[in-house]
């Protein structure tokens, strides 16, 4: 659908709309203003697959039991540098937020801290929480594990879920870079994207029931939701000429480190269902880490350091036709910047379910 028909909504009556329809569902104010916090902060760093789009996703957790709207979480085991938290099965954002905190208080008093999640569900980009590192100045690390999306090199079916990973490090005069990433091609977020917009599916991206690469978003979508065959790709895409094993070997990486190590679902374990197809919980799981820079080296070389890497990065010969170099984590503190200025544009159809949320559960809709 055309940019010219996007809204543009400004973030804090976005954040504060999102937050009076979870506290409606039953959240905790704190808990539902942290969850609609990283949402926004999707949509201001230009992630939209990951922002407000996907309030109503949440809502219908929330309505069908699937999600905790006030869980009971807890620390089931801890050492000075470790911790295993329990989501209680609750909205994932402010648990990863709690468990991000506890890895930043660990690290503080030992140098490193590392908390892994089970018991938990989406918990939005996971660049937000590696970026709370950013602010002691510290390494950050957070992935977590996902629904079963990925099909696994020479696979037909999905078997792995986007299981996205992020990496935040602090630097001095320069940006801080910030890995966020998904280890598969794209996520379902983008082929939502693209199956709102009607916009076709580059041949790289994802595969039918056949195991053979299509440009239909809508019928990708269906087959997953249907667990009918195909899915999308692991980074590298489908072969191994290509590097496809590569990606599918971070998946799996961050399946161990969020699913096995912690308790948590796996594979095709997460996301169950009874077997009339009612939805269970989760059991989504999450891994955070934080890593205190004077624990090694000097905070001050460590940043000078990084300003150093980054501006030989950046001052490297372009390829021809290019006008710029990025850092990772530098297009998204740019377009933030952007749109807090002038704004965060929303397609219609996302404007349409926020309007029929707040239609069935009384909040007052007032972005425009």
């Amino acid at each position: 659908m055309p940019e010219e028909m996007e809204t543009v909504v400004q973030a804090e009556p976005l954040k504060d709309f999102c937050t009076r329809v979870f506290v409606e569902m039953g959240v905790p104010p704190d808990d539902a203003a942290v969850t609609a916090d990283v949402l926004v902060a999707a949509n201001l760093r230009g992630i939209d697959s990951h922002g407000v789009a996907r309030l109503k996703r949440y809502v219908d957790g929330l309505r069908n039991g699937m999600m905790m709207a006030r869980p009971n979480v807890e620390i089931v085991h801890e050492t000075p540098c470790t911790a295993l938290m329990d989501g209680g099965g609750g909205l994932g954002q402010p648990v990863g937020v709690r468990g991000m905190k506890l890895a930043i208080e660990k690290a503080q008093r030992m140098g490193v801290g590392f908390v892994a999640v089970r018991n938990s569900n989406h918990y939005g980009i996971a660049g937000y929480y590696s970026m709370m590192a950013l602010e002691h100045e510290m390494i950050g690390i957070s992935m977590t594990n996902a629904a079963v999306l990925v099909v696994p090199t020479f696979g037909r079916d999905a078997v792995l879920g986007t299981n996205p990973l992020s990496v935040a490090a602090p630097a001095g005069q320069e940006r801080p870079f910030v890995l966020d990433m998904a280890t598969s091609v794209v996520t379902r977020g983008k082929l939502e994207e693209y199956d709102r917009k009607g916009k076709p599916l580059p041949l790289t991206w994802a595969t039918d029931e056949r195991g053979i690469p299509t440009s239909d978003a809508a019928r990708v979508l269906k087959n997953l939701l249907a667990r009918a065959g195909g899915g999308i790709l692991p980074l590298g895409g489908a072969r191994e000429a290509d590097g496809g094993h590569k990606g599918y070997g971070l998946a799996l990486l961050v399946d161990i480190l969020c699913g096995v190590l912690p308790g948590a679902g796996y594979a095709t374990t997460i996301y169950p269902k009874t077997p009339e197809g009612k939805p269970l919980p989760a059991n989504v799981g999450h891994f955070f880490g934080a890593i205190r820079v004077d624990a090694f080296r000097s905070l001050e070389e460590f940043k000078a350091t990084m300003d150093d890497i980054i501006r030989i990065l950046k001052n490297s010969p372009k390829a021809e036709g290019a006008e710029r170099i990025y850092i990772h984590g530098e297009k998204e503190f740019e377009e933030e910047e952007r749109r807090r200025r002038g704004g965060i544009p929303l397609h219609p159809k996302t404007m349409a379910m926020m309007r029929q949320v707040a239609a069935e559960l009384g909040v007052e809709y007032d972005l425009l």
